[in-house]
This record gives structure tokens, C-alpha cells and sequence, in this order.
């Protein structure tokens, strides 16, 4: 049913809790799955170009290693899959991945909040949401 599902992930225990249920699908339906993380930018650190090139580079560093021993332990269970590491609007990166990777499915995890605190914070998987075209699985975490 989904030959491929696209992973967001911060990092956090919180999103890495989409994992198990990820891999119960990818072993169903024998899929591929996308690790992707997002690097936001924010404006002070662009307004330093020499101190935001190496920032970069050593984030996507970090990035990738954290998303290659994710990667890792999904292909000892033997399920294809590959990461990215992009930069740019979490929300609008993570729609523009699953439409150039032609994802099946967007799985992630959601923060749960709710009321004032999701109006202040905002919520990637409440954006996503908002604009997908295609399936989605968001579980709901509490405090991790």
C-alpha cells in the first residue's frame, strides 16, 4: 500500500517516537523509508555569512550521523531507506521532500499541544496538515 514513507524528525525522543510505527509499515508493505531532518534558519544567523557557512557545515554533519545510525537500524531489519538533510521552512521542506520523493506517506510525530501554546509555538505536523495531498500518520506524544 505505501511504497514510500517520508520520516521528519528533530532529533528529539519525542519525534523518534513515530519509529515503531514506521517500521511495523515499512515491514507490511516492504517500503522505503526517507529519514528527513530540517534545519530552520533564523535571521541572526544569516546576517553572519562566514559564521553561518561553517555553522552549517558542521550541522549537517551532526544531522547526518544522527539520521545515518536511524537509517542504520532500520536496515539491519532489512527496510530500504535513505535521509536528507535540508535546510529552509520546516512545513514547506517537508511537503516539497514528499512531493519530489513521490511519498506515499508522511509519518510524525505530534507534540500535542494545544490551546495558546500551539497558537505561540505553532506545530510543523498542524502545518503539514493543513496543506498535504497525500496520507499521514501523526501519533500524539505527551512529555517525553
Amino acid at each position: 500500500m505505501y511504497q514510500t514513507i517520508l520520516v521528519p524528525l528533530d532529533g528529539s525522543p519525542r519525534a523518534e517516537s513515530i519509529l515503531p510505527y514506521v517500521e511495523n509499515q515499512a515491514l507490511q508493505f516492504k517500503s522505503k523509508v526517507i529519514f528527513l531532518q530540517v534545519w530552520t534558519v533564523h535571521e541572526a544567523i544569516i546576517s553572519h555569512a562566514n559564521d553561518y557557512i561553517l555553522d552549517y557545515t558542521q550541522k549537517k554533519e551532526e544531522i547526518s550521523k544522527y539520521l545515518a545510525s536511524i537509517q542504520a537500524g532500520f536496515q539491519i531489519k532489512g527496510i530500504e531507506s535513505i535521509f536528507f538533510v535540508e535546510m529552509g521552512d520546516a512545513v514547506e521542506t517537508i511537503l516539497s521532500v514528499a512531493q519530489r520523493e513521490n511519498a506515499d506517506l508522511i509519518a510524525i510525530a505530534s507534540h500535542g499541544r494545544s490551546g495558546l501554546s500551539r497558537v505561540f509555538y505553532g506545530s510543523v505536523a498542524a502545518g503539514i496538515m493543513q496543506k498535504i495531498d497525500r496520507p499521514m500518520l501523526v501519533i500524539r506524544t505527551r512529555n517525553m
